[in-house]
């Protein structure tokens, strides 16, 4: 096997990586339960069916995604096998299942869908030609394992939709403490995901993937990071929000009405069975082990970040899902595994409520 540029020498995927505990079905039960309850919530109480996490939007987007020449063959894997240039449709969010003030910080989301990939699907989206990516700006999970993810949404279904005001009070209190963390060199994914998060500028941030999938013979996470200098500008910028209880999206409409962006793909490969798990998602795998490298750019141009028709072409009529894609990235581990079901059900509630099924985009012209 060669070596990357960079030294490192990837980890070759072996099945037994994965541990499937005996009641993983009935974590996975519980989770699609969880979530409907905050999927009919949320429909009681706007009319309109909404997510069950990463239900507020802040910009809809569409570009295209260049594959790189040269990359060596560790790196040229599934999407990234050949070089070529693809359509994207792309979504920025916030973590929470109901449509919150921004004044409540949470963490953000990417999710980016890839049209026209060729190769051998996963199971469901045999007919399809995307690769989605869903991607938070944290380096790990917030929870270890299923079981932990699976208390932490039952609360969340249980505040979802409730005592805005209470939220709003407790979301700037909650970013002293985490400010002061960040003081002392700490951070803690719990308080920014309870809206502790700073009120920083969306397009500043850094993505990632969270959780490991396959990358061809290897397993790998994948990370988006803004590279064009506007956007390297906003890292760590903060967002005047007060007021504005729709400020991400008018500062992503903002900037987008008068710049392009532009984002590298990165992939980190793992090389270290134990420093890198599977099933224990909470693990930021050490950089100085495997370094991100970059495989592609993003390239969105100048446009108007939020319409009424991508309202309905993408935020409603579109699903995000790491399931939809090649069966070279297959998601791994154990808190994607109980999330395969919960993607499908919140998708086929949402087409329900619409009366339209959600579809895969055929070119980036359809959106």
């Amino acid at each position: 096997m060669s070596a990357n540029p960079l030294g490192v020498e990837p980890v070759v995927f072996q099945p037994d990586f994965e541990q499937i505990p005996y009641d993983e079905a009935q974590t996975s039960a519980e989770l699609v339960q969880a979530m409907h309850s905050i999927l009919e919530k949320t429909q009681a109480d706007y009319g309109h069916p909404v997510r069950s996490v990463h239900a507020k939007a802040h910009g809809l987007l569409a570009g295209s995604l260049e594959v790189l020449t040269g990359l060596p063959a560790e790196l040229a894997q599934g999407l990234f096998a050949q070089p070529g240039t693809y359509g994207v449709v792309m979504r920025l969010s916030t973590n929470p299942g109901d449509m919150l003030d921004d004044n409540v910080s949470t963490p953000r989301g990417m999710a980016i869908k890839v049209i026209g990939v060729q190769g051998a699907r996963l199971p469901g989206s045999e007919h399809d030609t995307t690769q989605d990516f869903v991607m938070q700006n944290a380096r790990a999970f917030t929870a270890a394992t299923p079981k932990a993810f699976l208390k932490t949404l039952k609360l969340l279904a249980k505040t979802t939709d409730k005592l805005p005001g209470l939220k709003k009070a407790m979301s700037a209190a909650l970013r002293g403490i985490e400010a002061t963390v960040e003081a002392m060199g700490g951070e803690s994914g719990t308080l920014k995901s309870l809206g502790g998060h700073p009120r920083t500028h969306l397009l500043g941030e850094s993505f990632f993937t969270v959780v490991p999938m396959l990358y061809g013979s290897y397993y790998a996470k994948v990370s988006v990071v803004p590279v064009s200098p506007p956007l390297r500008a906003l890292t760590g910028q903060e967002v005047d929000l007060d007021g504005k209880p729709d400020g991400l999206r008018e500062a992503v409409g903002q900037y987008f009405a008068s710049h392009e962006g532009v984002w590298e793909v990165r992939v980190q490969l793992a090389t270290d069975t134990e420093k890198m798990p599977i099933e224990d998602a909470s693990v930021v795998w050490p950089e100085d082990l495997s370094p991100y490298v970059t495989v592609a750019r993003l390239h969105v141009p100048q446009q108007d970040a939020w319409s009424a028709q991508r309202v309905s072409h993408i935020d409603d009529r579109m699903a995000f899902s790491p399931w939809h894609g090649l069966a070279a990235h297959r998601p791994l581990g154990g808190i994607m595994r109980v999330r395969k079901p919960a993607y499908e059900h919140s998708a086929g509630f949402r087409g329900e409520h619409l009366g339209c099924p959600m579809h895969e985009p055929r070119k980036v012209e359809d959106v």
